[in-house]
């Protein structure tokens, strides 16, 4: 059977790690999958993973970040957008389409449902859910409102987002051999990251602490949004001890070597750190200002912190280290889990074709 991903995004971060890892446990139910972002999407995921994909419009109105005025632009692009999409639907003629988060959830479920074909929402902004619920089976993800929410809709199934479970196996040599002098073994390691895409405040955050005089390695990962934020990089001023290493494919890697970890209060890295029994700090409202609530989600395991108190979360952090890991290990039981799970409901929804 045939699965067609429609992916919003530019192809590089967590939506489209989030439909690649359900593709690849879909795999293993004899599916073959193919995918499509919008046609101004760079995809540098799939180019880096040798995957071919299909081009049509899917328009964004800012994920959590919406507001009244890009929700009505996208609502505009959006019909014009389905009957692109339509068109490319009935040349692949898949057996499902699975609309992954925003726009791609919405473009891809509205337009199944016009081109009769069984359909998937894989949801965790307001406008997906409020969209995709009324007209399909869904998925919410945990930084979807409808994730912490009792439920009484058999359709609206919840998931922790779908890590690859591979994510576990890392080398911790390969690790070291890539960090430069700086890195002290000897000394605990702390991990910053917003993911791919480095935002300001995750950069402030990386500097302050790498000032901070804490004994521990700092490390920053990831490409700055904006080419002025590598002024915050700088270790040779104000005595920065801030390790940069940029954007890497050896996150797993990584991982093996990392004692506590900073992401933002969003999911894909925080779910990957529940694997590897990582404590984690979600540094609040660093993508457009937005609220996750994600400590609530991974409780014990997962502390929340404000830019201004980041030091002394970090120090509770390191007082708990045992009792977070602990907590940590039990969560990541369960996320390694998703990727079937999520692929099991869409098996389930193709087969009522």
């Amino acid at each position: 059977m045939k699965a067609l991903f429609v992916v919003t995004g530019r192809g590089i971060g967590g939506d489209a790690v989030i439909a690649i890892n359900i593709a690849k446990a879909l795999s293993k139910y004899d599916f073959q999958s193919e995918f499509a972002l919008d046609h101004t999407a760079p995809g540098l995921l799939f180019k880096k993973k040798g995957i071919e994909w299909h081009k049509t419009s899917i328009p964004q109105a800012g994920g959590h970040a919406a507001t009244k005025k890009t929700l009505v632009n996208a609502g505009f692009k959006t019909g014009k957008a389905v009957i692109e999409t339509a068109k490319m639907f009935r040349k692949i003629n898949p057996d499902i389409v699975v609309g992954v988060i925003g726009g791609g959830a919405v473009v891809g479920c509205l337009t199944a449902k016009l081109t009769n074909i069984p359909s998937i929402g894989i949801l965790n902004t307001p406008t997906d859910a409020k969209v995709c619920t009324k007209i399909t089976t869904t998925v919410a993800l945990p930084e979807s409102n409808l994730f912490q929410t009792e439920l009484q809709n058999k359709n609206i199934n919840k998931a922790y987002s779908p890590v690859d479970p591979e994510i576990i196996v890392g080398n911790r040599e390969n690790a070291l051999k890539n960090m430069p002098d700086a890195f002290d073994e000897n000394l605990p390691t702390i991990l910053l990251s917003s993911g791919s895409t480095i935002f300001e405040k995750m950069a402030v955050a990386a500097s302050n602490i790498g000032k901070s005089g804490i004994k521990a390695n700092i490390i920053l990962v990831g490409e700055p949004l904006e080419e002025e934020y590598k002024k915050y990089f700088d270790n040779k001023i104000d005595n920065n001890k801030l390790i940069y290493l940029g954007y890497i494919n050896w996150i797993n890697d990584l991982y093996k070597i990392v004692d506590i970890a900073v992401f933002t209060d969003d999911g894909m890295m925080i779910h990957e750190a529940m694997t590897w029994g990582i404590p984690v700090i979600a540094l609040l409202k660093v993508k457009y200002g937005r609220y996750h609530n994600l400590a609530a989600v991974f409780e014990g395991a997962v502390l929340e912190s404000e830019l201004e108190n980041l030091e002394e979360v970090l120090g509770e952090a390191f007082a708990n280290m045992d009792k977070m890991k602990d907590n940590a290990v039990k969560y990541g039981e369960e996320v390694l889990k998703s990727s079937d799970k999520i692929a099991r409901i869409i098996c389930a929804r193709a087969k009522k074709k």
